[in-house]
């Protein structure tokens, strides 16, 4: 599997870019993005456009993935999480014919 964190360090270590490079372009500080990378702390979806941006990378193929462990992050614990995926589901379908 896939997450937010491991692909942005996949794409900053291809590029073989320090941390602090791209935390400068985020302007925020390099631990932080350690930890965004490790999966200890969420980023902003401000920050995943930035960066689709700057890796050049396909800003819906990170978005997704940053949206996955939003909701991976939300349900991981519960007893239920996968019926409760299934309800959304049809409740975004439904909201989504609605417009």
């Amino acid at each position: 599997m896939n997450s937010f964190g491991h692909r942005i360090r996949e794409l900053r270590e291809k590029r073989q870019l320090p941390l602090r490079t791209v935390a400068a372009f985020l302007d925020i500080d390099q631990a932080i993005l350690s930890r965004m990378e490790r999966g200890q702390r969420k980023a902003s979806r401000e920050q995943v456009v930035k960066l689709s941006e700057y890796f050049c990378a396909d800003e819906n193929e990170l978005l997704l993935a940053w949206l996955s462990d939003k909701v991976v992050y939300a349900l991981a614990d519960e007893e239920m999480a996968m019926d409760a995926l299934l309800v959304a589901e049809d409740q975004i379908k439904y909201l989504k014919t609605k417009k």
